[in-house]
């Protein structure tokens, strides 16, 4: 029979069968043709109907025959840019069946996208997985269950189940799982805690940055909030701990830019320049030396608490400053203003 709901569903692998093929059922054809699946699931995808031979649907018992024409279709896009493994160093805090928490460090990219088709988190993921079964990098419903920033260092979790990423994405979404951030602002924070709110959206003006908005006048802004608390001040900057109760785009960046305290050397958002001390030589000087030392964004994803999909307990994980920003801090507390 023809294919009920063909229009809902997505190409994601198409084969042509050799002339010299022998009779061969289509679920033993296929695990000896694609690496990382097992037989059991392409008979899963076969009984939903999902594997077309010349357009049609087949059981996993069918024959393939020469030159016949297979594709397998799912109810989600294919991902715009395929993901390659590729043996790129990570670090490993913790992985077990179901999850893979990684300490990513600063200027690694996440995705693949434009500009960064290779050397990404997710090709080094692929790298590391490739000979795990049923794990594909380029499934939407595997991966990484949230984001960071290239130049943010830190903490990002990866579910290497289908009920995993669905798992943990709906406390993501729910809000409930415990995220703290560090960041080197600029300026002295005045209080010592506080919170941010203030919706987000792009910047209709500037593509590549994010602001906060009205939601009156901009419908597609998002809700965001951020709870922060100072850990130490000096003289023209601050150490503050941020804790997400939302997870939007540059979120800490945009939230902390909009109470006056841009991230220190934070390009997109003018972090990158002069904004609080002195005109003098010897101070440019030394900001000069702290851009060097920390050459990004001055923001670590610390902490990151959330219930396991398997076992349903809770777990906290934390993970040290990276260099740069534990030097750069050290700058910091040695420097004394002068008279």
């Amino acid at each position: 029979m023809e294919l009920e709901g063909a229009d809902d569903l997505f190409e994601h692998y198409r084969f042509e069968v050799d002339k010299g093929q022998s009779l061969l059922r289509i679920d033993k054809y296929l695990i000896n043709l694609m690496s990382n699946v097992s037989r059991n699931r392409v008979q899963e995808a076969a009984s939903a109907g999902t594997i077309l031979v010349n357009g049609k649907t087949v059981k996993s018992n069918y024959r393939v025959k020469p030159l016949d024409k297979i594709s397998i279709m799912l109810t989600y896009p294919p991902s715009e840019t395929e993901i390659i493994p590729q043996n790129i160093p990570i670090e490993i805090v913790h992985e077990d069946d179901d999850i893979m928490l990684i300490n990513k460090h600063p200027g690694l990219v996440v995705h693949p996208g434009f500009g960064n088709f290779e050397g990404t988190l997710l090709n080094a993921v692929a790298w590391h997985l490739k000979d795990t079964e049923g794990f594909d990098p380029n499934d939407a419903r595997l991966g990484l269950v949230h984001r960071i920033d290239k130049d943010t260092s830190g903490l990002i979790l990866v579910a290497k189940t289908a009920y995993a990423k669905s798992f943990l994405g709906t406390q993501f979404q729910n809000k409930t799982t415990y995220r703290r951030y560090q960041a080197l602002v600029w300026g002295t924070v005045k209080n010592d805690e506080g919170t941010i709110e203030g919706a987000i959206m792009r910047d209709p003006y500037d593509k590549m940055s994010f602001g906060v908005f009205n939601q009156e006048d901009y419908p597609k802004a998002k809700h965001a909030v951020t709870h922060y608390k100072v850990l130490e001040r000096f003289a023209h900057t601050t150490l503050v701990e941020c804790r997400l109760e939302t997870g939007r785009t540059h979120q800490i960046r945009v939230h902390m830019k909009h109470i006056g305290h841009t991230l220190f050397n934070d390009e997109r958002y003018g972090g990158n320049m002069i904004l609080k001390g002195v005109n003098s030589g010897s101070y440019k000087q030394f900001i000069k030396n702290c851009f060097e030392t920390c050459p990004r964004q001055a923001l670590h994803a610390k902490t990151l608490g959330f219930v396991h999909p398997h076992t349903q307990r809770e777990m906290f994980f934390e993970s040290e400053l990276p260099n740069d920003m534990q030097n750069l801090i050290e700058k910091w507390r040695n420097y004394k203003p002068s008279e």
